[in-house]
């Protein structure tokens, strides 16, 4: 491998490739997950970028043609299927091979690559009616609404609209509860009142708004599949995403306002609601209204405003668009604008201000008033002590523990590297070999220690480097402990292929997954596995009918499990299919002289019979079973481990393989690698 394909390249890729594959699988259960379609088209958009990066343009490129076709499926244009959900696999399958072509030198079909690209190409879309456009609604907008629509498509969010009818009685707080749902990612530009197929007591309105979300989380979000809508004429709004400069993101403000009209603000039908929603379109905005201005009953004069508000908004605009709005309540009223938080320059100035600090900030409170309060105030540990409940030695250790633990999640929060790194597997394997030498070496020091109890101090010192020597071998092979769900996760996709190539239909369910395991013994444990499952799918699950007349589901089911049982790993698999057939095993036994004719053997020692070597139950060769090598390698290869494999069957019900693995073995396979 060249240079520049790094080892970092190679695992992140390989990574990335089983990571595609678990979601499209977890996808075909799942075809409407959003979320799911989500997570392949970011797989697949990293694999092309990471590809392009180190140099791999054949991957990149036809990675890149995927991911195409994909984001038609994550635009609702093709709909989620077991045929698009195979293209999809067989495309990861070629991945791998153009990343092997460069690694390892193996030859990649280009043919297979072209193939799978047109098919994928050629998945019939779905119905396409034509999109609505801007024009339509601008006749109802308003500068405002006009100015916000620019502002959203210069953000490049698109623009949808939704049909939605509300009731009379609670219309506020259900036009509330769907602009809390859309300023998830996204803005409410208008309401356009519709009247028709509205029942009585209801009102309907076309929602438009500008979002960065997808038709499908829209749905979700608001109950209704929404339509987009076509932007791209809009003169206005093209010019100003054409011209504006690119900029950098603008960091977010936080502004104090106070805000107190003229009160002849009503007597001028300056609607106030309406100048504070357009206010909190430009961000997080809070409110808070005060009375203390407010006559008596008696006094009041209706038509007089005697309130006034102070507002917290936090948003990426200036102060001159804060002003704008206000502008429109006229030059009798006031407004005081101040920046509390500039976009986190701040962050490093301590605690959040103090109450006393922000009201003197606000004008509400006078300095000497502040001082003369503070002066009475008693802070909570003089009054405790005052009052005899604690003791004024356990106030300072309660107040040293606070000042740690802040110091402690300071240094936490600051803290910037990594919570891990990764190792090539080489380098953790000279480790070990180090560490097995170094246990050896403090061995011999510990017996010299004890041939010659004269020399001073040799014997503490040999303690030391006992101490530390099984300190370190123990980290050591902890650190190469794995959870055995690692080498779970690529069997799901082996049944569903065997179900596809025997016509059956199964799942795999897993338990256990983060019971660990060296990783030396996991990658011996794989081949043994992938020839267990195969015989779970061949001679256990049965074909769907067959299983509907036995008045079981059409859908089989192969659990692999793994679970620390004493000083041993158990690994289980099983299936729920026929069971093993005990005469077909015996026949077969006495047909190739493996048991003799009136032999009695136990159940136990019956089903051992089939990890003989050549032997099989199949009449017939396929490509997944019936030439008697599988069990064998079975065997064999948890024999070399140390372990035992046990099966028990009952026929009709399932068959359940047990493999047990001692953990002192597997730290011994650890130190022989």
């Amino acid at each position: 491998m060249d240079e520049k394909y790094t080892q970092s390249c190679v695992e992140e890729t390989s990574e990335l490739l089983c990571e595609l594959e678990t979601a499209l699988l977890e996808l075909e259960h799942a075809p409407d997950d959003g979320e799911l379609v989500g997570r392949v088209f970011r797989a697949l958009h990293t694999i092309k970028g990471t590809s392009g990066m180190f140099g791999l343009e054949e991957m990149a490129a036809f990675t890149h043609e995927v991911e195409t076709v994909f984001d038609l499926v994550r635009s609702d244009l093709i709909p989620v299927h077991k045929e698009l959900i195979s293209l999809v696999l067989a495309a990861v399958d070629h991945m791998r091979e153009l990343f092997g072509a460069v690694t390892v030198g193996t030859p990649a079909d280009a043919g297979m690559g072209r193939e799978i690209i047109a098919r994928l190409k050629g998945l019939e879309p779905l119905p396409h009616f034509p999109q609505p456009t801007i024009e339509a609604f601008l006749g109802v907008f308003t500068e405002y609404e006009i100015a916000r629509l620019c502002a959203n498509l210069n953000r490049n969010r698109r623009v949808f609209s939704v049909r939605k009818v509300f009731s009379l009685a609670g219309i506020d707080e259900e036009l509330a509860q769907v602009n809390t749902r859309l300023k998830v990612d996204g803005e409410l530009l208008s309401k356009i009142p519709r009247s028709d197929d509205v029942p009585a007591g209801f009102i309907g309105f076309e929602l438009l708004f500008a979002s960065g979300r997808d038709c499908r989380r829209l749905a979700e979000l608001l109950g209704s599949t929404p339509v987009e809508i076509d932007c791209s004429l809009l003169p206005d709004a093209r010019h100003r995403a054409n011209t504006a400069p690119k900029q950098a993101k603008r960091s977010t403000i936080t502004y104090r306002l106070r805000f107190q009209p003229s009160p002849l603000i009503f007597r001028k039908e300056i609607d106030v609601v309406a100048l504070f929603a357009r206010l909190r379109g430009l961000g997080a905005c809070k409110i808070v209204a005060h009375l203390s201005n407010v006559p008596l009953l008696e006094d009041l004069v209706p038509e007089e405003c005697c309130i006034y508000w102070n507002i917290l908004l936090t948003t990426e605009r200036s102060e001159k668009a804060i002003r704008g709005i206000f502008g429109l309540a006229g030059k009798d009223c006031r407004l005081q604008i101040g920046v509390i938080d500039d976009g986190g320059s701040r962050d490093n100035d301590g605690d959040c201000k103090k109450l006393g600090e922000i009201l003197l900030e606000r004008g509400d409170l006078a300095l000497e008033e502040l001082q003369q309060v503070l002066s009475e105030q008693k802070r909570l540990g003089e009054l405790l002590v005052e009052k005899g409940f604690v003791q004024p030695d356990l106030v300072e250790s309660a107040l040293i523990e606070q000042q740690h633990l802040k110091e402690v999640r300071q240094e936490r929060l600051s803290r910037q590297a990594s919570a891990s790194i990764r190792v090539p597997t080489d380098k953790l394997d000279t480790l070990v070999n180090l560490v097995g030498q170094l246990v050896t070496v403090q061995a011999t020091l510990s017996r010299i220690a004890s041939e010659a109890p004269t020399v001073a101090g040799l014997g503490a010192v040999a303690e030391e480097v006992e101490r530390l020597a099984i300190g370190l071998r123990g980290n050591t092979l902890d650190i190469r402990m794995l959870p055995i769900g690692t080498i779970f996760s690529p069997f799901e996709r082996l049944v569903r292929d065997l179900s596809h190539e025997l016509g059956k239909e199964a799942e795999l369910k897993t338990v256990g997954a983060e019971t660990e395991l060296d990783k030396t013994v996991l990658e011996k444990l794989n081949e043994p596995l992938v020839h267990l499952v195969r015989n779970c799918m061949d001679h256990g699950v049965e074909p769907p009918g067959l299983r509907e007349r036995a008045g079981k589901p059409r859908r089989g089911t192969i659990c692999l499990g793994a679970v620390q049982s004493g000083d041993s790993v158990l690994i289980t698999i099983s299936d729920d299919g026929a069971g093993l057939n005990k005469e077909a095993i015996r026949a077969r036994a006495m047909e190739k002289w493996i048991l003799a004719a009136g032999a009695e053997p136990t159940e136990k020692e019956l089903f051992a019979l089939v990890f003989n070597p050549g032997f099989s139950t199949a009449r017939k060769v396929s490509s997944v079973s019936g030439r008697g090598v599988g069990m064998d390698v079975v065997k064999r290869a948890i024999d070399a481990l140390r372990g035992t494999i046990e099966i028990a069957s009952s026929e009709g019900a399932g068959t359940t393989i047990g493999i047990r693995i001692p953990l002192e073995l597997s730290i011994i396979e650890s130190l022989k690698n």
